[in-house]
């Protein structure tokens, strides 16, 4: 308990601080005075709450109950929260205490002790109050006396006592940091797994990260999870090293449970000298008194786990679910230095751990030790650094940000286990398994690139209809395309699309430089290609598959997996031949592209949802265009009539021969056609921010080595969007190439991923199609003046929005897929686009 002499008082940024004091003795001033409006919580409020009276004491029980449950909240969303009620009688406090517990923060106590006089002057003051009876007051003192000297026993982790008026009014509310909370260290960081003595693993593995006698020359700081004795043979060099490290500011260390028990055994507590202990006291009786007093007090302030990155990395011994992540308590503590068990025991008569990893879904990377595997192995976000140097196996460490792993052998089995190591990771081989509530209901998920970006429930439950009925492996489906954002409305006579639209939109958005890629008669298709059936084991836990090749919606293009493969088989072999699996140092690689011809997938899509009517109105025209020839040779007069079914013949017949250029016939694989424009990501990497003249020398070089044909070039044209010259050139371009029956090109800034001025993100691309490929989309008379205009009040914000949105989403994706996040987190975005996909938006735009 500390008597405030100083007038300074530190409170912890998150805990439940309880103001204590009779009624009058100035808490409501205090805590208005030194603490934000929203962290306050009075009990007079909340009798107000209840019965619209914050006097009425018949009202105080509902009052607490509204109180507790507030405070519950805000302690839950990690919110600093103050207790403004009397909290004289034990019984109320205990309460406060309880919650404390309950949330895992720290429950402080900060005193009014200020005379009864003065309290009863106060009261009798106040309108409200001006009837208090004195004794009610003296009561109150009373009870704050006789609590004085028990309000730490009673679980209180810090209390401050103001004694008189003059130190209430003078005092100072300091906000100081958790223990755990170490955001501000951005690293970077090697973190280093449980050594149990190993000093020589241990300098081999230091000297391998690039550490000359516990310095690393980069500035990096190694973090040792603990479980730094017992078992080995020299655990004293061991703490020797790291406290040495510790000492300079070279390196953080938590507490492991071989730690946790050699502490009590220094301070004289009784302990089994087992599991290891015995060989420490032995190893530590040839040091001095002066060391051993000196490790008691380095273990006793060591902080049960840490919170680094900006919240981003935890790391701890024997791992912590994110509800537990900064908080404080004996619990958290616990947790973190022995983990859950389930209560059973194994064949070997040890406790059987909880695999809370296996339900892990936080966002900070869980890194720890305490229970041995054979390899380190990322499972949902958190990854176990124990790989038993002491029992023969090796010595771990994690390079953070890279997420690289660094390892160094053990010299020998310096202690038999008690079990055998495992032999897989936790969690399956693939070690990233999917839960429904992963991707069910209202959501928002937080990119990089746009801030939140929301999904609806309903559109959530579209989507997983579609991904759990249709969808390729989930493992194998790690991105999804956004959609695209057609070109404003043209105003060029006779045209609804045009590219001087695409132009001027990027030239006002600050691009000057964009290439015009021809827009292949296709389908949208994303290929996962590996670079053997071991590699796509190994990156997505997949036995046999190769690789994917499915639609924009996550579909397989082929029910029959042996043609994907063949495909996958035709690819991989020019990626080889082509020196991209080296050059790009990968095993896999996920590209963007388009899979011809479209009636692979999408002949049903052209005959009911764009223009059905085209086909079966130009199955009339002949029979109708006979009769009324006929009856103009016999003298009818039916001119108007005749000269508008030959306009619709004339519109039937281009619409039919649109068409006819989307949809050939394929015999297995013979004229099916992939053209890639743009690799994703490979190994380690998103590649979505590479310029687009270079992505498409990569492709080049690829369709160059394929020698099967399958493989087709994206042909392009860069435009200066601010030369009139150039303008002009893209224009013929695309002229040129729709006249000649071309769907039409996608506009996109070279430099690919692009802000404009106000920082938002630029479209990736904008598609500016054909006037007769658009026959197909909006029927064979769209071109008619009348169709024209009418077409021309197209509502283009929503998809302009929805293709931003999708497009943050994918990249999200593609940054996490390639740190190597869990799937679960891939996921998240991914559903999130296929989610977007169920907005209503017109399907022809």
């Amino acid at each position: 308990m500390t008597e405030t002499q100083g007038r300074t008082l530190p409170v912890t940024d998150l805990s439940l601080v309880v103001l204590v004091g009779a009624s009058g003795s100035g808490k409501s001033t205090f805590a208005r005075r030194h603490f934000k409006p929203t962290e306050v919580i009075s009990s007079d409020f909340c009798r107000g709450l209840v019965s619209d009276d914050e006097n009425d004491q018949g009202a105080t029980r509902d009052a607490f109950d509204v109180l507790h449950y507030i405070a519950g909240k805000r302690l839950a969303a990690g919110r600093r929260t103050v207790v403004d009620a009397t909290s004289v009688q034990s019984d109320a406090r205990k309460q406060l205490i309880a919650l404390a517990r309950q949330y895992d923060v720290l429950p402080i106590a900060i005193v009014l002790d200020v005379p009864e006089e003065v309290c009863a002057e106060r009261n009798a003051a106040r309108t409200d109050r001006a009837d208090m009876p004195v004794r009610v007051i003296r009561r109150h003192v009373r009870e704050l006396r006789r609590s004085l000297r028990h309000l730490e026993r009673e679980g209180f982790r810090k209390v401050h006592i103001l004694r008189g008026v003059a130190e209430v009014e003078q005092a100072t509310v300091v906000t100081e940091k958790r223990f755990n909370d170490l955001t501000h260290l951005t690293g970077p960081f090697d973190i280093i797994g449980d050594i149990h003595g190993c000093s020589a693993e241990l300098e081999s593995l230091l000297g391998k990260l690039g550490y000359v006698d516990g310095v690393h020359p980069e500035g990096r700081t190694a973090v040792f999870v603990g479980d730094l004795v017992d078992r080995g043979p020299d655990s004293p060099g061991v703490l020797r090293r790291v406290m040495s490290m510790v000492e300079s500011g070279n390196a953080l260390c938590v507490p492991g449970n071989h730690e946790n028990k050699y502490g009590r055994y220094l301070s004289g507590r009784k302990v089994q000298q087992t599991h290891g202990l015995a060989e420490t006291v032995e190893q530590m009786e040839g040091e001095s008194e002066e060391f051993r007093q000196k490790v008691r007090k380095f273990i006793d302030g060591l902080v049960s786990h840490y919170v680094l990155d900006g919240g981003r990395l935890v790391v701890c011994h024997a791992g912590l679910p994110e509800k537990y992540h900064g908080r404080t308590s004996g619990r958290v503590r616990s947790h973190a230095l022995y983990g859950d068990t389930t209560g059973e025991t194994d064949e070997f008569g040890l406790p059987v751990r909880y695999p809370w990893a296996e339900d892990y879904r936080g966002r900070a990377a869980v890194v720890y030790g305490h229970t041995p595997v054979p390899e380190a192995t990322w499972l949902n976000n958190t990854i176990c650094l124990d790989t038993g140097a002491v029992f023969g196996g090796k010595l771990t460490a994690l390079r953070w940000p890279e997420r690289e792993l660094v390892d160094v052998p053990a010299e020998r089995v310096w202690y038999e286990p008690a079990k055998p190591l495992r032999t897989e990771a936790p969690g399956g081989h693939d070690g990233r398994p999917l839960d429904l509530a992963d991707v069910h209901g209202r959501r928002a998920v937080e990119t990089r690139y746009a801030g939140r970006v929301a999904v609806r429930e309903d559109n959530a439950a579209a989507a997983l209809e579609v991904m759990s009925r249709f969808a390729v492996d989930p493992r194998l489906l790690p991105y999804l395309p956004p959609t695209m954002a057609p070109t404003a409305t043209s105003q060029v006579e006779g045209y609804l699309e045009h590219p001087l639209e695409a132009f001027a939109q990027y030239r006002e958005d600050g691009v000057a430089r964009v290439v015009c890629e021809e827009k292949h008669m296709g389908s949208r298709a994303v290929a996962l290609v590996c670079r053997d059936a071991d590699a796509a084991r190994r990156r997505f836990g997949v036995d046999g598959p190769t690789g994917a090749l499915y639609t924009r919606t996550g579909r397989p293009f082929f029910d029959d997996e042996s043609v994907t493969e063949e495909i996958l088989g035709r690819v991989r072999q020019a990626v080889g031949e082509a020196g991209l699996w080296d050059e790009l140092a990968t095993d896999w690689l996920l590209l963007d592209a388009e899979l011809m011809p479209w009636s692979l997938k999408a002949s049903g899509l052209l005959r009911t949802q764009y223009a059905a009517v085209g086909a079966a109105s130009g199955a009339v025209f002949p029979g109708a265009l006979a009769a009324l020839e006929g009856a103009a040779a016999r003298g009818v007069d039916v001119s108007g009539l005749l000269g508008r079914q030959r306009e619709r013949a004339a519109d039937a017949a281009a619409f039919t021969e649109a068409y006819r250029r989307y949809c050939w016939t394929t015999e297995g694989l013979e004229g099916v056609r992939l053209a890639p424009f743009q690799i994703l990501a490979v190994q380690g990497r998103s590649l979505a921010a590479l310029p687009h003249d270079e992505q498409l020398a990569l492709l080049d070089r690829l369709v160059e080595h394929d020698g099967s044909g399958l493989l087709q070039t994206t042909r392009r044209l860069y435009v200066d969007t601010a030369d009139e010259e150039s303008v002009r050139a893209g224009v013929d371009w695309w002229l040129e190439m729709t006249g000649r029956g071309g769907e039409g090109m996608v506009v996109k800034p070279v430099g690919a991923l692009v802000r404009d001025g106000q920082g938002r993100l630029v479209q990736p691309g904008i598609k500016c199609r054909g006037r007769e490929y658009l026959r197909i989309i909006y029927g064979p008379e769209y071109t008619r003046p009348d169709n024209l205009a009418r077409l021309r009040h197209r509502f283009l914000n929503h998809k302009r929005s929805l293709a931003t949105r999708e497009y943050a989403l994918g990249l999200e994706a593609l940054d996490r897929l390639a740190d190597g996040e869990p799937l679960w987190r891939v996921h998240e975005a991914v559903f999130g686009v296929l989610a977007l996909e169920s907005e209503p938006v017109d399907p022809r735009l």
